[in-house]
């Protein structure tokens, strides 16, 4: 009888998560937000690199693009981390 009652719990518990699960499966509407967050993480470090490079780089006598590069690989670089963590937890 003891047995009974314990395949009977565990048979509850299951439902109930089973039940959780259908309740909390990602819509197309959250999974577009989650989509369009991980293209802007990746692209607004890009854009805030190149053009602060090209700010710098207009500051400067003559023509430079020493820091428009290395800010450009430098947003790269931070865009690449933040999808990584974002996508990791």
């Amino acid at each position: 009888m003891k047995d009974l009652h314990t395949l009977k719990t565990k048979i509850e518990k299951q439902v109930i998560r089973i039940k959780k699960a259908e309740h909390d499966r990602p819509n197309l509407l959250s999974q577009t937000i989650y989509i369009g967050t991980l293209g802007l993480v990746m692209v607004l470090p890009v854009i805030a690199g190149a053009y602060l490079g090209s700010w710098l780089d207009g500051m400067m006598a003559g023509y430079s693009m020493r820091w428009t590069l290395s800010l450009l690989l430098t947003g790269v670089v931070v865009g690449i981390l933040n999808v990584y963590f974002l996508i990791k937890d």
